[in-house]
């Protein structure tokens, strides 16, 4: 039992690290393809109708204020106040949830999103949350705020096979990500919850919402 307790630490700190040197990489190099990208391509072979991924990355420079901020003020008010893990708003969805009866919405961070989008996919596991929660820390710590909100903006579906805020904007706009108007912003911030259904001329109140969010952020 021990000897198979030993090879079990042994792998799991191998694997740990494997996704430890993949962030280092990522530091530096874009990602060409997430694996949540491959898990609707794959998706795709089993469903009717054509798949196109649209898909084109540009640095955090060329991603309007108003896209970045709106996507915050949505997504993580406590983004820059965190280190991965925002125990505060875990704390908040599991009061809603037991103390208002409200439906368990989730509360997971832009980081611990961008490490999903990264390494694994869409299905809801409790088994997946364990790496998750394991791996979101390294990535603060290897990445930054400003590569992981780069990163995130770059990867996140915004459509069926729509990747990224250039190919959004393109897509839903016929505008580039850094000429997005505050108003487009909000509405394409609005629909990263549900991005294969939502559209962001059906996002009006919710996209309100995250203006005036967004204003009491001082955006």
């Amino acid at each position: 039992m021990k000897k198979w307790l030993k090879w079990g630490c042994a792998a799991a700190a191998g694997v740990y690290a494997c996704f430890g040197l993949a962030l280092l990489f990522l530091r530096v190099v874009d990602p060409p393809v997430t694996m949540v990208h491959v898990q609707r391509r794959v998706e795709s072979w089993f469903e009717k109708g054509s798949y196109q991924k649209e898909y084109e990355f540009v640095p955090l420079r060329r991603i309007a204020p108003d896209l970045q901020h709106a996507v915050i003020a949505a997504e993580d008010g406590r983004f820059y106040q965190h280190h991965g893990v925002d125990f505060d708003e875990m704390k908040k969805v599991y009061d809603e949830h037991t103390e208002k009866g409200k439906r368990l919405r989730g509360g997971s961070t832009i980081t611990q999103q961008l490490v999903k989008n990264l390494f694994f996919t869409t299905h809801r596991s409790s088994l997946r949350k364990i790496p998750e929660y394991a791996l979101t820390p390294l990535a603060e710590l290897v990445l930054g705020k400003q590569r992981i909100l780069e990163l995130y903006l770059n990867v996140i579906e915004w459509g069926p096979g729509v990747y990224g805020a250039e190919a959004a904007a393109q897509h839903h706009y016929e505008t580039s990500a850094a000429k997005v108007s505050r108003k487009q912003a909000a509405r394409l911030a609005a629909v990263i919850p549900d991005p294969r259904r939502r559209k962001p001329g059906r996002m009006n109140d919710y996209s309100a919402e995250i203006q005036e969010r967004m204003a009491r952020m001082g955006w």
